[in-house]
């Protein structure tokens, strides 16, 4: 029997059949097949995910072996490609021609679908997630492959660019890239109570920002961003090993795994991590200074709120932390984005602020979650769809104005509910023929 387990580890199915075609006609027939036979279809990337988005008992389509960029065009900026294809291999990719996303979120395992249908996205608050950047996508549904674009269907690309693997498979997408630039980052240890009297004039004044937020201690880790012309200057292979692999994964990773063994020791733990943190510079090409390689295992809860509501919130959570005592040694994110139109962006209609939450692998983490859920609640919180939450499709509809034209649009490509499971029907609910 074939099984599935996410990157976590904590996210286990078993598909009837996994399958895993390396071309659209080959997708076409994995799901004319499935259908005809009375399974569900349900696609996954690289699993990245915290949530069970991609669990499914019918067919899991593997999409890893639709990974090539079929066209870069360096005048307009457009680049086709498979779906399949991981942000991590696009970067180099398409600097190839001289272009690069306009942004990206901290880690880069991750489909390009997959991004594009959760809504993932960066920092920085004049640019949008990734699923912006869409300019055109083909879905294979259970009827064949159409291909959506605002101006053949307005509707259904404003559903499809953010479409959960509800509406059909993404065989191909369509990118709007930026010529390639370089990005000046500054890595250094705040107080937590200076960045949050200061949020708006950091975040306005940088082209991308970012902190990290460590409970049970005074300091945080605030990244700052610029887009400059200067020429990359990549870190020495050694000193980049050391930075990235030796204190922020090993060292790290060790330090968790005590915190875990011993939860009345994780103050301690934290504050140690805050002492130990120093001030790093990045000067390299965009795709290498925004992802950060994540070795260590977690899983997370994000929400996206009204930016305006973020120095509180933040601050309530670690007031949470503090108040129940809770066993928490992973730091605070918190991130920001501009307006997106799509009718399931997190991001759709506000400025917003992202405010996510980790746990070590293996540890207690739903009384953090629904806590901080519940202070998430008050602002009008999205859930971000690829990690953990409570909600469902009765507390979710409010949040999104555009909710019944995406079920809509839902009803209209796939009907007969070929692509649903058990996350589908937990947070859209049963969708029939329009």
């Amino acid at each position: 029997m074939a099984t599935w387990t996410n990157w976590a580890g904590e996210q286990k199915c078993a598909p009837h059949s996994i399958e895993r075609p390396a071309s659209e006609s080959q997708l076409v027939d994995v799901v004319g097949r499935a259908a005809a036979s009375g399974l569900t279809v349900r696609a996954v990337g690289a699993g990245h995910s915290f949530s069970d988005i991609a669990c499914t008992d019918g067919v899991m389509v593997d999409l890893s072996r639709m990974s090539s960029v079929l066209d870069a065009d360096s005048a307009s900026g457009l680049v086709r490609l498979q779906a399949g294809i991981s942000l991590r291999t696009l970067g180099p990719e398409i600097g190839r021609a001289g272009l690069a996303l306009e942004n990206q979120g901290d880690v880069d395992p991750q489909s390009v679908a997959g991004a594009i249908s959760t809504a993932t996205h960066g920092t920085g608050a004049r640019f949008m997630n990734i699923s912006s950047q869409v300019r055109a996508l083909r879905l294979v549904t259970a009827d064949g492959p159409v291909e959506i674009d605002a101006a053949s269907d307005p509707d259904g690309f404003r559903a499809a660019r953010v479409g959960l693997g509800s509406l059909g498979v993404v065989s191909e997408a369509t990118l709007q890239c930026v010529p390639s630039f370089t990005i000046h980052r500054i890595d250094e240890p705040r107080p937590v109570e200076q960045i949050l009297a200061n949020l708006d004039d950091l975040v306005d004044s940088n082209d991308h920002f970012e902190f990290f937020a460590f409970p049970y201690t005074d300091t945080a880790l605030a990244m700052t961003s610029q887009r400059t012309d200067r020429e990359p200057r990549p870190r020495p292979r050694f000193g980049a090993w050391v930075e990235d692999k030796l204190v922020y994964n090993h060292v790290f990773g060790a330090l968790n795994r005590i915190g875990r063994r011993a939860p009345a020791a994780i103050p301690r733990v934290n504050r140690l991590v805050a002492r130990m943190m120093s001030r790093s510079e990045h000067l390299d090409l965009s795709y290498r200074v925004y992802a950060n390689e994540r070795d260590v295992r977690f899983t997370e809860m994000e929400y996206a709120i009204p930016r305006a509501a973020a120095a509180v919130a933040v601050q309530r959570v670690l007031d949470l932390v503090r108040r129940r005592n809770l066993a928490v040694s992973f730091p605070i994110e918190v991130r920001f984005a501009a307006p997106d139109d799509a009718f399931l962006s997190t991001a759709e209609g506000r400025e917003t602020a992202y405010i996510a939450v980790h746990v070590f692998h293996g540890m207690e983490f739903e009384s953090y979650f629904r806590g901080v859920e519940a202070i998430m609640g008050e602002y009008g919180g999205r859930p971000h769809w690829g990690k953990r939450h409570y909600q469902t499709a009765a507390t979710l509809k409010p949040l999104y104005p555009g909710w019944d034209r995406f079920q809509a649009v839902r009803s209209r490509l796939d009907p007969q509910r070929v692509f649903a499971n058990e996350y589908s029907v937990r947070v859209l609910g049963h969708v029939g023929a329009a």
